[in-house]
């Protein structure tokens, strides 16, 4: 564990150093490079400077990791002061993304919420609409940017007639996005994982445009080197030993004993009535959702994510630690994706729990599928899609990729589509974000009257639930799932959520057995890594 040497002062030429002395500081920084192993030279990032085609240049270096896995490294980096998150991936409930990541160290953290009422994708597009991130093939496509979440209840900046409730569950902002310049990226096929920094070349003073900070190249460079070496040191490191906690009292035993904000006889009421406006006319489905509640004995939110991973393996599972609380989600549908110009969004409707057996288990996905109310519901909210995508995209590009097939997780099964289309010019993949937000799956058809009839029935705010967690990279390019099987805690509670969508034909009782199913994942997440905690004390 060689702590980094990177030694003398940093000066700008025309401020009275010399030659000798500016000559001797770019040596050591190359020697410290060298010893690091990075990417990028001084004279490379020197000569990207002075091109000034790019004005954000990735630099990193590489370690081997063919023991460490994402959950370790995390753990490595876990004391790290701010915001942090972990990103993995199984596509499908069963095939492993090749690339997991972890950031750490934000240079920003911007909130949305009572205080700060406004669009905060404008604020956004605004911080970054000026970066050009030099393109490299030795790296992933996300090497960086803002990671967050846009709760629910941000609809009303982007369609002011849906009014939300005022009363919180949960005291936390509307909206956070964290800008990272640090990324561990750990790649699963080559066992492998990279430090990676993006060197902010606009802090270079630019004459032409009169922005930029003064600073120099070398200075920009030497923080680049500490940045990658505090991370790998730590890195180096043994995992950290697991922290005690003091034990919270009222922990539940069960998903029937958490604590529920509308109760069985509540949520069937939200069916009852929203099935009469469908009758008359109103809307044809709506997605009304209950929260349960629980208390975490004496473990903590990762300990909770670290047997959802498990339990419920899905195409997006996140970890992000804003201090005073935190976000445990698996999500198994991507809200809105936007990557070299092509808009993706997969509706997800119609479930069914998994069967015991094989047998079972296909006869609910042939059952599932062929099922006229199932099909019905799905292929509407297939065309809202479409719809949604069709305001942002080129004329005549809308298409469905895949249309209604059965995607397996741990605890349910669903019918999935998959709807793309090429982003018109005249759009940014901010307003594809806002035309698709927040999913039919979640809202309902028509979107907006379906919203208002929702947030007329439930008695508080949703907060995360059913918005969106994701990331808007300095690329240009855009990945955010709907935030379901997602969790928020906060003073040791742990808030789930769930919703279901109502159509003429729908039964209230099994449509409340619907929401406890879609949360099981989560409820047996709780209640397993508490019997975890407890094995390790009778131990």
């Amino acid at each position: 564990k060689r702590p980094l040497c990177v030694r003398g002062r940093m000066h700008a030429n025309g401020n009275g150093a010399s030659a000798a002395g500016l000559k001797k500081s770019e040596m050591e920084l190359e020697s410290s490079a060298e010893q690091l192993e990075v990417s990028v030279s001084f004279k490379e990032l020197e000569k990207d400077a002075k091109e000034g085609k790019y004005n954000v240049v990735p630099i990193f270096t590489e370690m081997v990791a063919d023991i460490d896995t994402p959950v370790t490294v995390y753990l490595k980096l876990s004391d790290c002061k701010g915001p942090k998150f972990l990103f993995e991936s199984v596509a499908g409930g069963e095939n492993i993304a090749r690339y997991s990541f972890i950031g750490v160290k934000p240079y920003k953290v911007m909130e949305f919420g009572s205080e700060n009422q406004c669009d905060p994708l404008r604020v956004l597009e605004k911080e970054l609409k000026d970066i050009n991130l030099k393109p490299d093939s030795k790296l992933p496509e996300f090497t960086g940017g803002a990671v967050g979440y846009v709760g629910y209840d941000c609809v009303r900046f982007f369609e002011p007639t849906v009014k939300v409730p005022q009363k919180k569950a949960l005291d936390i902002p509307d909206c956070i996005f964290s800008l990272y310049s640090t990324i561990v990226c750990i790649d699963r096929v080559n066992h492998t994982m990279k430090i990676i920094y993006n060197i902010p070349l606009y802090r270079l003073y630019d004459y032409n445009k009169g922005k930029g900070e003064g600073v120099t190249i070398s200075s920009l460079y030497k923080e680049a080197l500490e940045a990658l070496n505090d991370v790998r040191l730590l890195l180096e490191n043994p995992v950290p030993k697991r922290k005690q906690l003091k034990a919270k009292k009222g922990a539940s035993k069960s998903m029937r004993e958490m604590k529920s904000n509308v109760g069985q006889k509540g949520y069937e009421g939200f069916v009852n009535t929203l099935k009469k406006h469908i009758k008359c006319g109103d809307i044809i489905q709506a997605v009304p959702s209950q929260r349960l509640m629980c208390p975490l004995e004496d473990v903590t939110p990762f300990d909770v994510y670290r047997q959802l991973r498990m339990i419920n393996p899905s195409p997006y599972m996140f970890f992000m630690d804003y201090d005073t609380f935190q976000v445990v989600g698996a999500s198994p549908e991507l809200l809105v994706k936007c990557q070299s110009g092509v808009v993706t969004t997969h509706p997800i409707a119609g479930t069914r729990k998994r069967g015991k057996t094989k047998e079972e288990d296909d006869n609910l996905a042939k059952e599932l599928v062929s099922n006229e109310k199932e099909r019905a519901e799905h292929i509407m909210l297939v065309d809202l899609g479409r719809n949604d995508v069709g305001r942002v995209a080129a004329p005549g590009t809308v298409k469905i990729d895949s249309l209604m097939h059965i995607e397996r997780y741990s605890h349910v099964m669903h019918i999935v589509s998959h709807v793309s289309g090429k982003l018109d010019k005249s759009k940014t993949m901010y307003d594809a974000f806002r035309s698709v937000f927040p999913a039919g799956t979640v809202s309902g058809a028509p979107k907006v009257r379906a919203m208002q009839l929702v947030n007329g029935l439930e008695p508080q705010s949703r907060g995360i639930y059913s918005g969106a967690v994701g990331h808007f990279s300095f690329g240009g390019n855009m990945d955010t799932c709907i935030a379901i099987r997602t969790l928020a805690v906060k003073d040791g509670v742990a808030h789930l959520q769930a919703g279901g969508g109502i159509v003429f034909d729908s039964e209230p009782t099994p449509e409340y057995e619907e929401t406890m199913n879609k949360m099981r994942a989560l409820g047996k997440a709780i209640q397993q890594a508490q019997r975890m905690v407890r094995k390790r004390k009778i131990r």
